[in-house]
Formats: structure tokens, C-alpha cells, sequence
């Protein structure tokens, strides 16, 4: 790992758990979260928004207006409003995602959530991603989070991992399975 890596991640985390801990002491770790979220959904979504905060050209006081605006337009916490533009001052929107995946992160280990990462072969509807989620949750005892993802090299069924645990329904699996078994034959 390189050493701007390493400082990226690091500064990430800083910047992270100073924000989780604003967020606590103000009791708005869930709306803080919902609209980290929303930043990070906007940050996936829209090009523009992500060329115009990460552009070397656009000055701290021009990204400082684009995040307001939309933190004002989405109603955001007086938090997550002073955080933004803390970090848009300290020029480090470039480590932005970073910041809120490390947040989002703290934030989950807190409520004890585990991660899943779940593949299926055909697009899930938000009601079956969230019976899923509800099966494991019950049987793992504890909340679970997904990170969902379709696949349609998987040819059927779905591949699900949390933790170490692996349940691989795919017919992808089966059939590499089953040409091992004709090879060793």
C-alpha cells in the first residue's frame, strides 16, 4: 500500500470519527447518516457533482456554495451542513467518499450491524432484497446491512457472504463444481 494511500485513509477516518462524534453528542447519528447517504448516493450519481467538488479549477468557496445548496435544498442537519463545509474549507473534498464510507462504517459496527454482500442473477426488488436481509437478520441474531449487486453471469441463484459465511446458490458454482468432478474422472 502506498503511502498516500495510507495517509488517505487515515485522514479519512479522522475526518470520519470526528463527525460520528459530533453527531452523537448532538443525538442526530441517524439523520447525520441519512444524509451522508444521500451525499454519497449523489456522489455515485451525478458526474457534474462529482467533477465540480473534486475540480482542482472550482475554488473552496465555489465547492462551499454547491454543498450548501444542496445540503439547504435537502434540509440537512446544522451537523452535517458544518461538516461539509469544514471539510470543503480544509480543501478535503477529494477524500470525501472515503470520509463517508469510513462514517457509515462506525456508525454500523455501533448499531452491531454485520455486512452482507449479496449477488444474485436476476435484479431483486427492494421487497425481495429486504426479505433476504430479513431471513439473515433472524437467523444471525443480529441487523444486517446489504450490499447488493446483480449479476447475470451467475446464470441462477444467488451468492450470499457474511463474514466468513458463504451460501453460493449459483448455477455458475455448480456447473464449475461439476466440471471439476468430469475432469477428475
Amino acid at each position: 500500500m502506498s503511502s498516500k494511500s495510507t495517509f488517505s485513509n487515515a485522514t479519512s477516518k479522522s475526518y470520519a470519527l470526528a463527525l460520528y462524534e459530533i453527531s452523537k453528542e448532538s443525538s442526530s447519528i441517524d439523520t447525520v447518516e441519512n444524509e451522508m447517504r444521500s451525499i454519497n448516493n449523489l456522489l455515485a450519481q451525478s458526474l457534474d457533482f462529482k467533477k465540480t467538488i473534486l475540480s482542482p479549477l472550482a475554488t473552496t468557496k465555489e465547492k462551499e456554495r454547491v454543498l450548501f445548496k444542496i445540503a439547504e435544498q435537502n434540509n440537512f442537519s446544522l451537523t452535517s451542513k458544518k461538516f461539509l463545509g469544514f471539510v470543503a474549507k480544509k480543501n478535503r473534498l477529494f477524500f470525501l467518499e472515503n470520509i463517508i464510507k469510513s462514517f457509515l462504517n462506525i456508525v454500523s459496527q455501533d448499531k452491531g450491524e454485520l455486512k452482507a454482500k449479496l449477488v444474485s442473477s436476476k435484479e431483486l426488488s427492494a421487497e425481495e432484497q429486504k426479505k433476504i436481509k430479513d431471513d439473515f437478520s433472524k437467523d444471525l441474531k443480529s441487523p444486517i446491512v446489504i450490499d447488493y449487486n446483480y449479476d447475470p453471469r451467475l446464470i441462477g441463484g444467488l451468492v450470499i457472504q457474511v463474514g466468513s459465511i458463504m451460501v453460493d446458490t449459483s448455477i455458475k458454482t455448480k456447473l464449475k463444481q461439476l466440471e471439476t468432478k468430469m475432469v477428475e474422472i
